[in-house]
């Protein structure tokens, strides 16, 4: 059986596909988490870019000054 030394312990072959396989299964859902979490910063934004453009933000600023 194919074994490589590592630190004085022979570790099988097959555990280091199946740590690679972990790995990239791992890295794969971080990557996902990203992508989403990026999309929703993004329409976030986008909300809060379309709201300054309809004057929504200088509306409720006059509104609040009005009632000091």
């Amino acid at each position: 059986m194919f074994a490589v030394t590592l630190f004085g312990v022979a570790v099988p072959l097959w555990l280091f596909f199946l740590i690679f396989i972990v790995a990239a299964i791992i890295l794969w859902k971080l990557i996902k988490f990203a992508i989403k979490l990026l999309i929703v910063v993004v329409v976030f934004f986008i909300i809060l870019f379309g709201l300054d453009i309809l004057g929504v933000f200088g509306y409720l600023q006059g509104l609040i000054a009005s009632f000091a």
